[in-house]
């Protein structure tokens, strides 16, 4: 058996742009990727915590130390500059592996530098 779980979560990241005139994605900084081990063309959730808007995408690199959280193509309509969201990523683990699980959780401030990386829930 298997059973989908948490894998990584950006949280509390604030959108800096929201570019609809471009392919549909998320850029997310490369510093915030790598701290969250999550992945170029990963897919991932989005939580709006200003709406409650729920949507899919994909992660497309941002340039490192920018601190970018960009909404590109479709979901550009989703969020609005300045609003906090939560990058989710899931993965699927067999019953084995869950017996060392630990989910990365980023946390980040205001202006979307690191201010705690843990692994928990």
């Amino acid at each position: 058996m298997t059973i989908e779980m948490l894998y990584s979560k950006i949280h509390r990241a604030t959108v800096t742009d929201a570019n609809l005139n471009y392919v549909g994605s998320i850029t997310i900084d490369e510093e915030l990727l790598e701290a969250s081990k999550m992945r170029v063309g990963q897919k991932v959730e989005i939580l709006n915590i200003n709406n409650g808007e729920r949507f899919s995408t994909y992660i497309i690199l941002g340039e490192r130390g920018k601190r970018d959280i960009c909404l590109n193509g479709a979901a550009a309509r989703k969020v609005h500059k300045g609003d906090k969201v939560i990058i989710v990523a899931y993965a699927t683990y067999d019953e084995k592996e869950l017996q060392s699980y630990k989910p990365r959780v980023v946390l980040l401030n205001d202006d979307n530098n690191i201010d705690d990386v843990v692994e928990s829930i």
